[in-house]
């Protein structure tokens, strides 16, 4: 099975292969970088070489970089901007329970 080289891909070249690897519980996956392998079991193979050398962490995923779909920093605002139009999504929009006033008159507890 053969896919459509990239721009950074050369006919015949292994394919590039991004890595997460999951450090212990309670931490999400996190981008290590890439290694280039034949097959999945290669870029394990590698990824582990690579990225495994300390600690005993929980997973190791490989995917092939093409098979990965991302936002560019010149896509942000679409994906990422701010929905002013729904003010309730914003902590400005609401009184705080509590003020200063509530703690006492003067504010001073040491009396």
């Amino acid at each position: 099975m053969s896919s459509t080289p990239t721009g950074t891909e050369r006919e015949g070249a292994p394919a590039s292969w991004e890595v997460f690897l999951r450090p212990r519980r309670g931490l999400s996956h996190q981008h290590m970088g890439s290694v280039r392998a034949d097959d999945a079991d290669m870029a394990l193979g590698r990824a582990r070489d690579l990225y495994v050398r300390r600690g005993d962490p929980l997973s190791l995923w490989v995917v092939r970089s093409d098979a990965v779909h991302a936002v560019s920093p010149a896509e942000r605002d679409p994906y990422f901007g701010n929905a002013r139009h729904k003010p309730y999504r914003y902590p400005e929009q609401y009184a705080p329970l509590t003020g200063p006033d509530e703690r006492g008159s003067d504010g001073d507890h040491d009396q």
